[in-house]
């Protein structure tokens, strides 16, 4: 999947009004600056703060 790079230019973070970072592989939009994360959901970006994740997220063999 892939989002419209204009779409990605209007695009911010709803808990810093700041710039997010695509990951396509994971299909989540990153705030790098509060290390959260917002799923992508059937090609629509869900910009609810109370749904962000950490980022990054821990692999199973981080501590």
């Amino acid at each position: 999947m892939s989002l419209d790079p204009r779409l990605l230019e209007i695009l911010a973070c709803p808990q810093d009004k700041g710039p997010l970072v695509y990951h396509e592989k994971d299909e989540v939009l990153v705030n790098e600056r509060k290390s959260i994360a917002y799923r992508i959901d059937k090609d629509v970006p869900v910009l609810l703060a109370d749904e962000a994740i950490d980022w990054p997220e821990k692999s199973q063999g981080e501590n």
